[in-house]
């Protein structure tokens, strides 16, 4: 069976960026998806269509196929006081390199990245973390399936939205990273 739209895929693979392991998953807790359901990167799914068990693939995909370019304007200072609770500053959040999830003016959640703590604001980078990067896929198939009525309506596990694979660097957590967003 092949690779085309409402079929479950099960697959292993490893994503290089910048010459490093930036991802990877296993056969003991392969990335499931469904194919076409908007759970991959585009491109991504592009690069598989088609495929059956066993096929290796190996590609890569440009920034712009990707995540995006990076945009400075993703780039803001929000307030400190906002990072108030109950009258105290959350500073076990606060520090470089963290990631918050932040709600913005529609009630959506945008994961931001803490890039600069000062006295009076806080600066926080809300382009993804591969934004900017060339992504360099390699991987195997390992299970293509009809999906069900129910997988289709409901996703993989029961899971009306989110996450739809559970790719072991981030079990499932899609903030981490995975290209399940």
């Amino acid at each position: 069976m092949n690779i085309s739209d409402n079929k479950v895929v099960h697959l292993v693979y490893q994503l290089e960026v910048d010459g490093q392991i930036a991802d990877s998953c296993d056969a003991s807790r392969p990335l499931e998806f469904i194919f076409g359901a908007g759970y991959l990167l585009p491109k991504f799914e592009e690069n598989i269509a088609g495929k059956t068990v066993g096929d290796k693939f190996d590609f890569r995909l440009s920034a712009s196929e990707g995540y995006g370019e990076r945009d400075e304007r993703a780039v803001i200072d929000l307030p400190k006081t906002i990072f108030m609770r109950d009258g105290h500053l959350a500073e076990e959040i606060l520090f470089e390199g963290n990631v918050i999830p932040m709600m913005n003016a529609d009630g959506g959640v945008m994961p931001g990245t803490v890039v600069k703590v000062g006295d009076q604001h806080v600066t926080m980078d809300f382009n993804h973390q591969m934004a900017g990067k060339d992504l360099h896929f390699t991987g195997e198939i390992l299970l293509v399936r009809d999906a069900t009525a129910e997988e289709l309506t409901n996703g993989l596990h029961g899971e009306r939205q989110g996450c739809g694979g559970k790719c072991g660097s981030c079990n499932g957590d899609c903030e981490k990273g995975c290209d399940c967003e």
